[in-house]
């Protein structure tokens, strides 16, 4: 029997779930990708179990498929899914919470992961939930033991959508919608141990979820220098800006970019690369508005490759976000060399850090303060050329993804040496 579990150089093998993959836009699915990457790497065993959008995975990591409903698949968002589609309980699970409001896929696939992983105990050291936190994640933790990650809380998330929100019924519907992170809250808080990528973060998830302090430990995330750097063969296109825009949610801050972008173009050739998918929403509706349709590109489906391109042929790289529980955005535009401008919001600051030298910044949610940042930076090569070179500096000595996973990784000994997941190890034959 194996002793991976308390043999401190022995390799582990570690059932990773993730309700959503997104792979290149989305900080879930990138975060998936690369940090079981990193712990195949180590010599590690990861099997990833995920729901739609799928991740894209390293050869060495083996993805099982636990497909949901998929009502809020990028092409059909909201459909209807059809009677014959329903062939388990928890299809019909997903099917109720979706009928009633609620965004049904963390407690669906947290049933899901439960009932694929009860007669697998045995062939897994740890569990790591990526942010799912549904009920089941419980019933997981009872019989293997458990380790989650939580980016940022969601409520931060559910209070800018019900401060945007315009009219009573449309609050009623984005508190109904949002009603998952009750149950978030109530599962974080009987988790022996939370994985949280910035202290920002660990700071509002004990404040707005109750999760007490001792639970949690700071490990950030990380970027592939070899990979996401700076390209002097491309030439950067004057008044270029890129930003990332993973939803079309208030949080991310984009609405305050395109305004900022309509001010900027009365006055000089400013144009915007978006990574991401155009969807009808309010920002469509604001690039209409604003007459900026010729002036704004969309780029989806590309390779890594193709992004640091992109990264390559733009002037200045933007995080317009009101809130950011780490932003990956940040720290890969910065480590490609690309000068960065970004808000104040949530971990921001704490990522990009001071201005005028690693980064551009401004306050979140105010045009004015964003128009001034961007026009600072484009008026001011050696600024940006300063700011673009400190940046990949900064993000070269703290966030790579071999230090996320080692880290990762000692958070995993320091769960399976709990006594209490000592017995679960010696119950499941890890012993």
């Amino acid at each position: 029997m194996s002793k991976a579990g308390l043999d401190p150089d022995a390799p582990l093998k570690i059932a990773y779930l993730t309700y959503r993959g997104k792979p290149h836009v989305g900080g879930q699915g990138v975060y998936t990708r690369h940090l079981t990457k990193a712990l195949a790497d180590l010599g590690h065993t990861v099997e990833v179990f995920g729901g739609q959008p799928y991740p894209i995975l390293d050869d060495r990591v083996t993805l099982t498929k636990l497909p949901s409903l998929d009502t809020f698949n990028e092409y059909f968002p909201g459909r209807f899914p059809g009677f014959w589609e329903l062939k388990t309980r928890e299809d019909m699970l997903e099917m109720a919470q979706f009928m009633t409001g609620v965004f049904p896929e963390p407690l669906a696939f947290s049933a899901r992961a439960a009932r694929e992983l009860k007669p697998r105990a045995g062939e897994f050291d740890l569990v790591h939930d990526n942010q799912c936190l549904g009920y089941g994640i419980l019933k997981i933790e009872a019989k293997i033991p458990t380790i989650v990650t939580l980016h940022h809380p969601i409520t931060k998330d559910r209070q800018l959508e019900m401060s945007h929100a315009k009219s009573w019924s449309k609050r009623w519907s984005v508190g109904r919608w949002y009603s998952f992170v009750k149950m978030q809250g109530k599962v974080a808080s009987k988790m022996p141990r939370i994985v949280v990528v910035s202290q920002n973060s660990i700071d509002d998830i004990h404040t707005d979820m109750g999760v007490e302090i001792d639970r949690m430990r700071l490990v950030p995330v990380g970027v592939d220098p070899d990979l996401f750097k700076p390209l002097p063969r491309v030439e950067r296109r004057p008044g270029r800006l890129i930003t990332t825009a993973s939803a079309d949610v208030a949080l991310k801050g984009l609405s305050y970019l395109l305004e900022a972008m309509a001010k900027l173009r009365t006055e000089r050739d400013v144009t915007l690369t978006i990574i991401g998918k155009p969807r009808p929403g309010h920002s469509m509706d604001l690039i209409d508005s604003y007459g900026l349709a010729p002036h704004i590109e969309f780029v989806s489906g590309v390779s890594d490759e193709r992004i640091v391109e992109l990264y390559a042929e733009a002037e200045m790289a933007v995080v317009p976000s009101l809130y950011e529980g780490f932003s990956l955005p940040a720290i890969e535009a910065m480590c490609s060399g690309t000068p960065l401008i970004a808000t104040d919001g949530g971990a921001l600051p704490e990522v990009t850090g001071i201005d005028g030298d690693t980064v551009i910044g401004c306050r979140a949610g105010d045009v004015d303060s964003l128009v001034a940042a961007i026009t600072r930076g484009l008026d001011d090569p050696e600024l940006r050329a300063r700011v673009g070179a400190a940046g990949r500096q900064r993000v070269l000595e703290r966030w790579t993804w071999t230090k996320c996973a080692e880290q990762t990784v000692e958070q995993y000994r320091e769960v399976l040496a709990m006594p209490q997941n000592v017995e679960k190890l010696r119950a499941n034959g890890r012993l």
